[in-house]
This record gives structure tokens, C-alpha cells and sequence, in this order.
């Protein structure tokens, strides 16, 4: 599979909009595979393992988190460097041609796979309001600047009911709080109602669709009301000198499974340096 070129209409929207839909970024098989290794792993409570998955969440009602998911077999190896994202992240995190790019292009800090049912939700968080250094976005000198990229697949489909991702559309840009944010926000044990927030814009997705956007747009989802499980994979990017969100580290045997460009993504440090004699 060929990568897929970005072409000025996806810079101009994400620019704008601080996110894009990618129509089809994984194909059917592709996704079948995904689910048939979740199937596996859906029984996994907090803080238990599988291997080197951990299952996890915050402690609401945001669903199971399937952490460090990368570890699941070479589906999930796959989406490292998948040819449908890889060139976006390329372009979106930059650095190409600066001291960002010395120890590798980029870096996932974190990689997990979600699986909520009827209830679940997350509440809305982030925002350029809190002007952290990890979710910036900058365009300068005719490129752009991100400190973090996320990529979220869909493994089934999300339509009205499903829980869909919710976005602020520019929020990324905004130099004001939502004025609606506070009583949103992710909080434990309650659900949220960040589709009812003003200007927010439920997103639907076909199962292999990706919706792609930086990390200092306002986001949440919608309460999931159906039937079923809405299920998602998340990959985050940013520059090789990021380090990772939680305790988690790669294990060796992935380490060994990828090609050097997936290595130079999961641990652009891989080599450790020790001072010798003493």
C-alpha cells in the first residue's frame, strides 16, 4: 500500500479546523484483524495484563482502555507507521530539516485501544486556552508546528447514539475558554454532555475511517445511547524528543519485530549510553 500524499485541501482544513476525516485509512481486513485480537483482550479488567497490554481507565465512565496496544500482534504494529497517516504526521508534527528530526521524525507517547458501551462517555478536555507545550499548534516560516498529533481509527461504525468523537471546531487556535467548558470537562463517575456544548461538532465514522487532529483542539465524545461497543484505536505523535505520557516502555520482542523507521517511532533513544569505568 502506497503512503497517501497530503494534498492542500487536508493543510488548508486542518489549519483551519485543527482536525480531518481519512475516508478508508484502513481496509476491511485490516480492521477485522484489529477486532479479532480485542475480542481477546475485551475481558481484561483495570490495572490487569495481558502480555505486555495493560487494561486501564480513569476511573468513570470512559470505557476500557487497552494501553500500550502496539504490543498486540502485527495489525497493531502496522498502524506505526501506517502509509494512509505516517506522511500527515510527518508534515503536521514538522521538524523535517531541524534539530527535531536528529534522533528520529517522531514519537508515540502513548497507544491505546478504547471499547466503550451504552453510558459510556468522555468528558471535553483540552483547548488552546491551557496552552500546554504538548497539544501546541504553530505555523511558521510556511510550515506546521504541532506538539501533538492524534490519530483515532474507527474498528465499527459511529453513527448517531454510537458515542462519536465531539470537537470544537479552530479551538486549537482559540484564545478564550469555552465559556460552556467547565461544566464539561472530564470528570470521574458522571458523563459528560459535550455535544450539547455550543459550535461542538459530533464527528461519524465508518469502521476504517481515522479522524486525525491535534491535541490542543477542544475534543470529547458524545454518551454512547445504543446498543453495542463503540471501539477505536488512538495513536499519538509528536517530536522524537517527547517522552512517554505513562510508565509504559516497549518491550524488547517489539522492539524486534519492527523496521527501523517503527523503531525510531516507539523508542528514538533505543541505544542507552552508560559512563564506563568509575
Amino acid at each position: 500500500m502506497k503512503k497517501k500524499k497530503i494534498n492542500e485541501i487536508d493543510k488548508y482544513l486542518f489549519d483551519l479546523n485543527g482536525y480531518i476525516v481519512i475516508k478508508k485509512a484502513l481496509k476491511k481486513s485490516e480492521v477485522n484483524e484489529c477486532n479479532k485480537i480485542i475480542d481477546k483482550l475485551i475481558n481484561l479488567k483495570h490495572n490487569e495484563w495481558n502480555g505486555y497490554v495493560h487494561g486501564h481507565n480513569y476511573g468513570g465512565k470512559e470505557g476500557l482502555n487497552l494501553q500500550q496496544i502496539y504490543e498486540a500482534g502485527k495489525p497493531f504494529e502496522k498502524l506505526i507507521d501506517h502509509p494512509s497517516w505516517i506522511n500527515h504526521m510527518l508534515e503536521f508534527v514538522g521538524g523535517k530539516g531541524t534539530f527535531d528530526h536528529n534522533h528520529g521524525p517522531l514519537f508515540i507517547d502513548e497507544n491505546f485501544a478504547n471499547v466503550r458501551g451504552p453510558g459510556d462517555a468522555i468528558g471535553i478536555h483540552s483547548g488552546n486556552h491551557e496552552g500546554t507545550q504538548r497539544g501546541h499548534y504553530r505555523y511558521e516560516n510556511g510550515k506546521i508546528h504541532c506538539g501533538q498529533i492524534n490519530i483515532l481509527v474507527a474498528l465499527t461504525n459511529i453513527g448517531p447514539g454510537d458515542g462519536g468523537t465531539v470537537v470544537i471546531p479552530s479551538s486549537h487556535k482559540a484564545n478564550f475558554k469555552h465559556p460552556e467548558f467547565d461544566k464539561n470537562k472530564m470528570f470521574k463517575g458522571k458523563v459528560s454532555h459535550a455535544d450539547s456544548m455550543t459550535a461542538s461538532k459530533e464527528v461519524f465514522l465508518k469502521a476504517g475511517d481515522a479522524l486525525l487532529f491535534v491535541d490542543s483542539l477542544c475534543h470529547g465524545s458524545a454518551k454512547r445511547i445504543n446498543k453495542g461497543e463503540r471501539r477505536v484505536v488512538i495513536y499519538r505523535y509528536g517530536p522524537s524528543w517527547g517522552f512517554f505520557r505513562h510508565s509504559y516502555r516497549p518491550s524488547k520482542q517489539l522492539l524486534k519485530n519492527l523496521n527501523k523507521l517503527q523503531r525510531r517511532i516507539v523508542m528514538p533513544h533505543e541505544k542507552i549510553l552508560t559512563p564506563q569505568g568509575g
